[in-house]
């Protein structure tokens, strides 16, 4: 089982978007017994909530099911857990790196990092910006071009 994690910072916006998105297209690509799919925040400040209106709309719009997704904080018991950490920006990744340590059989990475010419390196946090609609466009490419990128390196 190959095991994917999305981080961001309160785990209401950006991560359960992409761990929504990625679940939709893991399902719609038969790998649902191959890959599994979660998120994270690296703040405490949401822990148990459901993702933000926004990010709720924005999904619902676009028919993709955010059922089960709470908020959780991450934790550095999920180096273990997890195959791929990827993270939504650069604050994320140096939050990743206190917890750290030693991981060589990890893949940490942004999510941008898997697109071929991207507009953006760091996915702006729509909690900020109020701008879902370019948060979901980011958060799409960058989830495509990760199954793909996981097909390919895990022969899928």
């Amino acid at each position: 089982m190959i095991r994917v994690l999305f981080l961001c910072l309160g785990n209401i916006c950006r991560s359960p978007m992409a761990e929504a998105i990625f679940r939709d297209l893991v399902k719609e690509e038969g790998l649902s017994d191959k890959i599994k799919v979660d998120s994270a925040g690296l703040g405490h400040w949401h822990v148990g909530k459901v993702p933000h209106e926004g990010t709720r709309e924005i999904l619902d719009k676009q028919c993709i099911s955010y059922e089960g997704i709470k908020a959780r904080q991450f934790d550095e018991h999920d180096f273990g857990d997890f195959d791929y950490l990827i993270a939504m920006d650069d604050p994320n990744i140096s939050g990743l790196q206190e917890f750290a340590g030693i991981h060589d059989n990890i893949t940490i990475a942004k999510l941008m990092e898997f697109v071929d010419e991207a507009e953006e390196t760091d996915v702006p946090d729509p909690f900020f910006t109020g701008d879902f609609d370019y948060t979901y466009q980011l958060v799409s490419k960058g989830c495509h071009a990760l199954v793909t990128y996981i097909r390919n390196e895990n022969n899928l």
